[in-house]
């Protein structure tokens, strides 16, 4: 299947990088997305989000005019839909990005196009975003109606890429492939084949929607018990990182390091896809994430207790991105806790290095963005939440007689 023009329905974290990298490839890219600073800023030839050498490749991509953003959907030969999936309230998945991301691609849809879905997804949503576009063309046929024949393929491929090296993984990481049809998935890997040095693996769409859930839970599982042992540890007076740190030197054992909770818009979120489709068997799943859930309100007891010591709280919060070195605030552990603090009779500093100003949450609560300097010579509790790089290098003197929260092992 030869495709010329892609277009990419969300220019988020996977939506931008996806294409640059494909633009970079030769191929003419649309993208599309609701936000008209984002637009303004790609077609500027600059970013939105902090990723490295993303700047870079768009501006090349930009000023070669392979890429151009738009609000409106224009005709492609493939569409690539990168939109968010959030929970609703009983977690169960809000499918309304994905359901808008339809209504807007299916007046320019073709007979020949292909539609990718590349958000997590709960088992079932390539299905239901193809009824949606069957719905708003009648006039086309679609997997569910016609199979290999459909004048639409319809297909998944969960991005699987980590924050902060996503445009090499986009590249090398293997793909998992699932069409609502073979047809559809041949023509998905046609696609992919364009910019994806790593192996494509074919399967189903509900198998392929189901994978990207299982690697997440995975993780979140084996997050949960290094998380439940910090705890335990706690209890009994034991230095949890000597020993995991111990305990890994076992040839077969590989612990992870605990946190102050799991954040991202995939593990936080992930897992409980999977237990509200199928609650009375994932009985672990849910308990790992009963248990992540629960360690934010854990650490910050601790800060509060560490806080309490001082007449005049000052608590300096070393991170509130998701993950170390990145500028992502969704579902951060880090961020509620720090949202928290607020709330309490302490003075809150914020010293995150990848933002440039508070979200509106904390700076309407009275929290300040300060520099790291700022905040070691100002505070006297520091929570670190974050393990960002600008953090491992404090010197451990300058701290020596400050109140010590660290949820990342740093000091």
């Amino acid at each position: 299947m030869q495709f010329n023009r892609i277009s990419v329905v969300g220019l988020g974290y996977i939506g931008l990088p996806t294409a640059a990298v494909i633009a970079s490839r030769g191929l003419e890219v649309i993208g599309v997305d609701v936000n008209q600073h984002a637009v303004d800023t790609i077609n500027a030839g600059d970013v939105h989000i902090v990723e490295p050498d993303l700047d870079i490749v768009v501006k090349s991509a930009v000023q070669a005019g392979r890429l151009r953003a738009t609000i409106q959907a224009e005709p492609a030969d493939a569409f690539m839909v990168a939109v968010p999936t959030p929970f609703k309230d009983g977690h169960e998945a809000d499918l309304s990005y994905i359901e808008a991301a339809a209504k807007s691609i299916a007046p320019v849809l073709e007979k020949g196009n292909l539609v990718v879905l590349e958000s997590t997804s709960p088992v079932g949503a390539t299905e239901a975003l193809s009824e949606w576009l069957s719905q708003y063309r009648p006039d086309l046929s679609f997997p569910q109606q016609a199979g290999d024949n459909a004048d639409i393929k319809v297909a998944h491929c969960p991005e699987r890429v980590l924050p902060g090296h996503v445009l090499r993984e986009l590249v090398e990481n293997d793909r998992v492939i699932g069409g609502m049809s073979g047809a559809c998935s041949q023509a998905a890997v046609s696609l992919y084949a364009t910019f994806v040095k790593g192996e494509c693996l074919l399967t189903n769409a509900r198998t392929a929607e189901m994978a990207k859930l299982t690697e997440n839970s995975f993780r979140d599982v084996n997050i949960a018990f290094a998380n439940e042992l910090s705890i335990i540890c706690d209890k009994l007076k034991i230095d949890v990182w000597e020993l995991i740190n111990l305990a890994n030197r076992h040839p077969r054992v590989n612990i992870l390091n605990p946190g102050p909770g799991v954040g991202g818009h995939c593990i936080a979120v992930d897992p409980w896809f999977i237990v509200s489709s199928a609650p009375e068997q994932a009985k672990l799943i849910r308990t790992a994430r009963e248990v992540n859930d629960s360690k934010p309100v854990y650490v910050l007891e601790q800060i509060k207790a560490a806080a309490e010591q001082f007449k005049k709280p000052v608590v300096a919060c070393l991170g509130i991105a998701f993950k170390a070195d990145i500028d992502d605030l969704r579902e951060s552990p880090a961020l509620d806790i720090t949202k928290q603090l607020c709330a309490c009779d302490a003075e809150v500093l914020v010293v995150e290095p990848n933002i440039e100003e508070l979200p509106a949450q904390l700076s309407e609560l009275g929290a300040k963005l300060v520099s790291l300097e700022s905040a070691l010579e100002r505070a006297n509790t520091l929570a670190v939440l974050v393990d960002h790089k600008e953090f491992k290098s404090i010197d451990p003197n300058v701290v020596a007689r400050k109140v010590i929260v660290d949820s990342r092992g740093i000091f």
